[in-house]
């Protein structure tokens, strides 16, 4: 054994234990109404919530925006949702992308507490579409909206998830520049959560 092993395996056996982590009972988000909540979240966060019925009526909401209106390449990975002119999966090089005015995304989960979205990184063929178009729409079931990011991390079960994913909240946004709050600056101008339910 070196020098140095025998070192750190000293301190390691003369570490002295370290105080209990917190217990986190009680500090759940309880709200009254989740999905309004979740709403209230979004749009704190300079994003839109559209509550739709169904995926049809949320194909129909995106379509009356003017995001979808002015958009010439749309990803979807909704089926049904957004009118796809290009095929992501088809595309080799995410540079191909760099123009993309607007992608459709599915999210697995959503947060009350801050609006935020959990995209799955595998169902994503480029971790570019999330942020590199001009305007991102994320499709949600209501069902799957949770109080807070203590209950999202629970239910998406990390350990056993794939080792990339995404929280998505609002469009890109920074207040760096003489605190003035900027959107899209560095990425989407624009995010539109489609509540399904």
């Amino acid at each position: 054994m070196a020098a140095r092993d025998e070192i750190l395996a000293a301190l390691r056996r003369n570490a002295p234990a370290g105080p209990p982590h917190p217990a986190l009972d009680g500090v759940a988000a309880a709200f009254p109404d989740l999905l309004a909540q979740f709403a209230q979240a979004v749009a704190a966060v300079g994003g839109t919530c559209l509550r739709v019925p169904d995926l049809a009526a949320a194909d129909a909401a995106l379509r009356a925006l003017p995001i979808h209106a002015g958009a010439r390449r749309v990803v979807s990975l909704v089926a049904g949702v957004g009118g796809a002119t290009v095929d992501a999966a088809a595309v080799q090089d995410p540079h191909a992308l760099a123009d993309l005015d607007l992608s459709v995304l599915r999210a697995d989960l959503a947060v009350a507490e801050n609006g935020a979205c959990w995209i799955e990184g595998p169902s994503l063929p480029h971790h570019a579409l999330a942020v590199i178009p001009e305007h991102v729409a994320v499709v949600v079931d209501a069902a799957a909206v949770v109080p807070d990011l203590h209950a999202a991390y629970a239910a998406l079960d990390l350990p056993g998830r794939p080792r990339w994913g995404l929280f998505l909240s609002g469009p890109s946004k920074t207040a760096d520049i003489e605190q003035s709050l900027v959107i899209g600056a560095h990425g989407a101008r624009s995010a539109t959560v489609l509540l399904i339910g």
